[in-house]
């Protein structure tokens, strides 16, 4: 199974994840990075546009601090099977606070928005909250 069929089958496990009423997926990262070396499938906006694997490496980092329990990217759009998912939010489940987790971000990699809590009226893919976490989006315009 090439990387671009593992993802596919991968990002419609719960249906089309374009469709409104589908779960938001939410991958681990190395779901969503392992063999994606498609330049703007995540932080598409930033200039320079990174590369996957320079956002690979700044989210394992984030994941690694003894505060966060878990980091996810969102799917926000699968649009043409041909190519990798595009991704524009990821999730960091932690104890920190918005600004906190904000600050973990690189200049050329941070966030344009870091939020607390699920988007109401949007389903997500379950994802396990531990006592005294807290889900903090991060997003880039």
């Amino acid at each position: 199974m090439t990387p671009l069929e593992r993802i596919t089958e991968r990002v419609n496990r719960l249906g089309n994840p374009n469709d409104p009423s589908t779960p938001r997926p939410l991958l681990t990262l190395s779901e969503f990075f392992e063999g994606n070396d498609i330049l703007g499938s995540i932080g598409c906006n930033l200039m320079p546009t990174p590369t996957p694997a320079e956002f690979h490496a700044a989210l394992s980092a984030i994941a690694a601090r003894p505060e966060v329990a878990d980091v996810r990217v969102q799917v926000t759009m699968f649009d043409n099977p041909d190519e990798w998912p595009f991704s524009d939010i990821v999730w960091v489940i932690t104890s920190a606070d918005t600004a906190t987790v904000s600050s973990w971000f690189a200049e050329a990699l941070r966030p344009d928005e870091v939020q607390e809590g699920w988007v109401k009226g949007v389903a997500y893919e379950e994802c396990p909250i531990p006592a005294g976490m807290k889900p903090l989006s991060c997003w880039w315009d």
